[in-house]
């Protein structure tokens, strides 16, 4: 899918109307305190209402305004509050700073107050955030290994199977979680929504056992265009998080490139911007060997987690010929009608190998990921022989049809693991994905569907209306076929 800057709900309308030299050393981070900590509490109780009170605490960089966010357990509704701007959608709420108190400098905190009414328990809210950065959580990387029996398993290539230590076949079937390639480049924060506990134990709870996780180059390397608090070390900690939390619910964590830097004027441009604002037809030479190189030294040591290279290529729709696309795709360099030097996939596959790096790559095709016609015949190398195929499919491609997949996907899947790492439609129905998932179960395949965010489905398919794992009527369709295939 040709996918749009997807902005906070109350900009998606906008959005679909928009249809450094030297290269940044390498971003490593250690275990810090949490980037924020809160203090809630109910300061008054009656019959049908309460007063709450929130202290957040900024331990992260100065920030220039923020945002706080936490979800209700319960029917509680806010009805006043002060010191903020407040807001609720469902069991989400949001408390924004006032024009006189948005800096919130290192160390220092803020208070806000509300009123609020209820009918049932009056139980404590959780997944409380600062610009999407999560709250009263150590954000440090998975330095140790989650406890046996409960982590995911370290996944392999074995011919065209994706086995485990044991060597016993496994698919991966699951979401992605979007979010982060967005958010930090627009300036909001980190993460789209919650990513705390109860978030992605709502998730596992579907039966999920695989979580993929968009990322930004530009928010990753830290580069100057980003917001501090979004970028370098507070977005790679906020990452490495996530990839824990997701791992503590035995499911594995899918680390992907989704929007790059390079600028890109052409057919099917995403945006102007030379910033990774929006998908790219490919991923650049300037920065991502840099991104990927980065990536893989902070993962290498968990061999459970997985990469994406890059989420959806382009380039037939810059070239003239399918050659020409397929060249550029594989081998990089300087290719027609994209400006900037490109970086192929050959190119990323040597930069994660150059790191130890023998965890398992995934590597998409053309035309958004969904042609993958000779995706064997340009199949980079691999000394480990550790990469599987990645794939879209959403209604509106042109790779669609049963036919389509008998002729151009069987052929892949019979020499190596195939992966849709996004499957979706935009309907609001499941009709579609219903069709997707019975080929890919018929053969043992893997597949995740687009996405775990709250957006209005008619705006781009998205799985919940709620994060505590409510499905929308497009959604209903993965989560009963997850629950069908991994038990209840």
């Amino acid at each position: 899918m040709r996918h749009p800057p997807h902005l906070p709900a109350f900009l998606v309308t906008a959005a679909f109307a928009l249809l450094a030299t030297a290269v940044p050393p390498l971003v490593t981070a250690d275990a810090a305190e949490p980037a924020c900590t809160v203090d809630y509490a109910v300061t008054g109780d009656w019959d049908t209402g309460f007063q709450g009170s929130v202290t957040v605490t900024n331990n992260a960089a100065a920030l220039s305004s923020w945002r706080l966010g936490f979800d209700f357990p319960g029917d509680q509704k806010v009805t006043q509050g002060w010191n903020a701007k407040w807001s609720q959608t469902g069991k989400s709420v949001t408390a924004a700073n006032e024009n006189w108190n948005g800096t919130l400098g290192t160390g220092a905190s803020v208070t806000t107050g509300f009123l609020a009414s209820y009918g049932g328990t009056n139980a404590k809210p959780s997944g409380f955030t600062l610009n999407g950065v999560a709250c009263n959580t150590d954000p440090g990387g998975p330095t140790d290994p989650p406890d046996p029996g409960t982590g995911p398993p370290a996944l392999h290539a074995e011919g065209n199977k994706l086995v485990d230590a044991a060597g016993a076949t496994r698919r991966m079937l699951g979401v992605n979680r979007s979010g982060a390639e967005f958010m930090c480049v627009q300036g909001y924060g980190i993460f789209d929504g919650p990513v705390d506990d109860a978030a992605i134990k709502a998730i596992a709870d579907w039966k999920a056992n695989t979580v993929r996780i968009p990322l930004n180059e530009e928010c990753w390397l830290g580069l100057d265009n980003i917001k501090p608090e979004y970028a370098g070390a507070n977005y790679v900690n906020a990452i490495k998080d996530l990839v824990k939390r997701v791992e503590a619910h035995g499911m594995t964590p899918l680390v992907e490139l989704h929007w790059s830097w390079g600028q890109y004027t052409g057919n099917s441009a995403g945006c102007s911007d030379i910033h990774a604002s929006c998908q790219k037809p490919m991923p650049n030479a300037r920065h991502t060997p840099a991104f990927w190189t980065s990536v893989a030294d902070t993962f290498k040591s968990d061999p459970a987690v997985v990469f994406d290279l890059f989420n959806e290529p382009y380039p037939d729709r810059a070239t003239s010929t399918a050659a020409e696309a397929w060249t550029c795709w594989r081998d990089g360099g300087t290719c027609p009608g994209i400006g900037y030097e490109v970086a192929g996939m050959q190119d990323l596959l040597d930069t994660v190998r150059a790191t130890g790096a023998r965890n398992l790559v995934l590597i998409p095709g053309i035309a958004y990921s969904n042609d993958l016609s000779q995706w064997l015949q340009h199949r980079p190398t691999d000394p480990l022989e550790n990469v599987a195929a990645a794939w879209h499919i959403y209604n509106f491609n042109v790779c669609n049809s049963e036919s389509c997949w008998n002729s151009q996907l069987a052929p892949v899947a019979a020499e190596v693991p195939l992966v849709a790492g996004e499957i979706g439609e935009n309907t609001c129905t499941h009709g579609f994905v219903d069709r997707v998932m019975n080929w890919f179960d018929e053969r043992d395949l893997s597949y995740l569907g687009w996405t775990w965010n709250t957006w209005d489905c008619s705006s781009g398919p998205s799985l919940i209306s709620n994060y505590d794992g409510t499905p929308t009527a497009y959604g209903i369709g993965l989560r009963d076929r997850l629950r069908a295939l991994n038990g209840k």
